[in-house]
């Protein structure tokens, strides 16, 4: 387990280093993370490496004992860089350049990129590469972050040219074949007639625009590809990290995908930031959590943690008391299994002035100091509790390209697919029930009850897994807008929805319609739910049954005929069908269901109360973390305001 902080030594005089590193060590840390943006200060001039700073740094920090994390440095390249080669930077929509300044501003398919960060990945290697200190490396910095995973720029014209003709195999007919260029008579003769889907009148072909996802997706992952096999390539048995940001659902960038080249997931985790008026709620956190575990489903890292308030030209909300030390326990129950909090100091120059860290720009020990020193002191006594993997039996099903496909359409003004993936997450982190949060190309092995909130594309590959899964035992929950469309975003002729999955879930969907505010509609329940009323919201798919067993159906005159909500037996297990936004109370009711069903144990607790288990055997314990700016209360332990309380576990 490493325990450490982000500390940025180049931003301070060097006068400060001994004082800073001897903090750091009473801290209780045993690692620091470093170099994640010092492109310049390694090479002021074009090919002249100069890696003397770091070096003394790193002994600096061995000679205490502290392990390194090293970042590559490729987020933030140099000036010189820029001025040689212009066209390195991206481009936003209307083709101007984003001006060298910020952070994250080339482009992933700019080739003097890819020659430049070669070079300096390849000497910072050679030149580290026998450093026992250097416990793992970190590509880059929060890849696709501040909208840096789109660019519109000439190098990604042709790139995505390129991406679609390899893609259609050279045969422009095949791709408006599959395209359906006829419409709006937009065939293509040649690769080279293909735009951007940047804006135009009304707007482009669905399928141009989620190959557009995917090349933008791809884009970033290979750069990614890059880097690790060049660091493996030098470094023998190298453990390589990237510090995802938050927000991953939304990105242009599949970041399961960068995973699978990474040893260790990792993650920058901020429940607030400058602008928000309060942190998010603790659900919202703890899928953020799940959804990072969820990547390579297995523990991971978390490579900043918040301490102080942050926000570059807005000040942010500053966490009250022991509530950041609870967010890094809430981490480290979440699989979290070593962590750095950002940053050791606060800086005084450049935009990340109100970023603050565990000290301040006055340099005074004060709270944030001490709480990082006790959580420190407290959760290593627990290593071995929490270096143990995370068993769920419950997972949240996403699907990289079903995400983009409602970027593209949207569909309903009232559908936010990630709000909804977070509706079903909060009824078990209510009831306080692991839950993982994973892309379908997972291993689904070991799970119980897989929901699949608003999966539109219909994959055949995926399909027949769910379809064993539920024939062998587990519950499939499906929901309205699930199997819509093919792989190339596009309605499938001749077929009913959900496609190739209506027999299976007992149902087809005969008429469908988006709702907006003030629009919701009533629901009564049959069979198993007679006296539940509720209502229903967003989207209404009208449900044909035809083997399935019907749980509720809407109640306004013209659609009684439908079902809303059925549930089909396969074999084992069961499939679920759930044709519109559901409120809370029914969808719980749904989910009590279907827990009991596969005797999936429910634990409520108080409001705000969070009580997770980890490890096995002696080493089990159960952490129970209060959330709340006040007491509150578990199995009659009295927990004070943002206390987490762990014990020997005793079931």
């Amino acid at each position: 387990m490493f325990l450490g902080v982000d500390y940025y030594p180049e931003q301070w005089s060097p006068s400060m280093l001994e004082g800073d590193l001897d903090n750091i060590c009473e801290l209780g840390c045993n690692a620091i993370r470093i170099a994640e943006f010092g492109w310049h200060l390694m090479e002021k001039t074009e090919g002249q490496f100069d890696f003397s700073f770091f070096d003394h740094v790193i002994a600096r920090a061995k000679a205490r004992g502290l392990s390194v994390v090293m970042g590559t440095p490729t987020a933030t390249i140099p000036a010189w860089l820029a001025k040689k080669h212009p066209e390195i930077l991206s481009e936003f929509e209307d083709g101007s350049k984003r001006v060298f300044g910020g952070r994250h501003v080339y482009c992933f398919n700019s080739k003097a990129m890819y020659t430049y960060s070669e070079r300096i990945i390849r000497a910072m290697a050679e030149h580290y590469k026998d450093e026992e200190a250097i416990v793992a490396w970190q590509i880059d910095n929060e890849l696709g972050h501040e909208d840096s995973d789109i660019c519109w720029c000439p190098q990604c014209r042709e790139g995505f040219r390129a991406y679609l003709k390899e893609k259609f195999h050279g045969d422009i007919q095949a791709l408006n074949e599959t395209y359906g260029t006829t419409f709006w008579s937009q065939e293509y003769n040649d690769f080279d007639e293909i735009p951007l889907p940047a804006p135009t009148i009304t707007t482009h072909n669905p399928a141009l625009r989620l190959d557009w996802e995917r090349f933008r997706s791809e884009s970033i992952v290979r750069f990614a590809a890059f880097q690790t096999k060049l660091l493996r390539e030098i470094i023998p048995n190298v453990t390589i990290i990237h510090d995802f940001p938050g927000g991953g659902l939304g990105k242009h960038v599949d970041y399961s995908a960068v995973s699978k080249h990474l040893d260790i997931a990792a993650y920058n985790n901020y429940p607030v930031w400058g602008g928000q008026r309060e942190p998010l709620a603790p659900n919202e956190i703890a899928f953020g959590l799940d959804y990072i575990r969820g990547l390579k489903q297995r523990n991971f890292w978390i490579t900043e943690a918040i301490m102080g308030a942050q926000g570059h030209d807005v000040t942010g909300f500053s966490p009250r008391p022991n509530q950041a030390k609870m967010w890094a326990y809430q981490g480290m129950a979440r699989g979290c299994e070593s962590m750095f909090f950002f940053r050791y100091r606060g800086a005084t120059k450049g935009a990340e002035q109100f970023c603050y860290g565990v000290l301040d720009a006055d340099n005074v020990k004060r709270r944030k100091f001490y709480e990082v020193k006790e959580f420190f002191h407290s959760i290593r006594q627990y290593a071995s509790a929490l270096e143990t993997p995370i068993a769920s039996r419950v997972a949240i099903v996403y699907d990289y390209d079903s995400l983009a496909a409602f970027r593209i359409q949207r569909q309903s003004v009232l559908l936010d697919c990630q709000a909804e993936m977070q509706k079903y997450h909060k009824f078990f982190y209510d009831r306080n029930v692991a839950v993982d949060v994973i892309p379908a190309d997972s291993d689904l092995s070991g799970y119980q009850v897989l929901i699949l909130p608003q999966m539109i594309i219909a994959k055949p590959e995926f399909q027949a897994k769910i379809k064993t899964f539920a024939q062998q035992g587990g519950t499939v929950v499906l929901t309205y807008r699930d199997f819509v469309k093919d792989n190339d975003n596009n309605l499938v002729l001749g077929k009913q929805v959900p496609v190739d999955f209506d027999s299976f879930a007992g149902v087809c969907v005969v008429e469908t319609e988006s709702l907006q505010e003030g629009q919701e509609f009533p629901l009564v329940g049959e069979d198993l739910f007679t006296g539940v009323q509720g209502q229903g919201s967003i989207f209404r798919d009208m449900l044909e049954v035809h083997g399935a067993q019907v749980l509720l159906r809407y109640a306004d005159p013209f659609y009684q005929e439908f079902a809303a909500v059925t549930r089909k037996q396969q074999k084992d297990g069961f499939v679920y069908y759930l044709g519109c936004g559901l409120e809370e109370p029914v969808l719980n009711r749904i989910l009590e269901q279907v827990s009991a069903e596969q005797h999936i144990p429910l634990e409520l607790s108080q409001p705000g109360v969070e009580v997770v288990y980890r490890g096995t055997g002696k080493d089990r314990v159960r952490m129970v973390l209060n959330h709340n700016a006040c007491q509150a209360e578990y199995n009659s332990q009295s927990l004070a305001p943002f206390q987490c309380n762990i014990s020997p576990a005793t079931k």
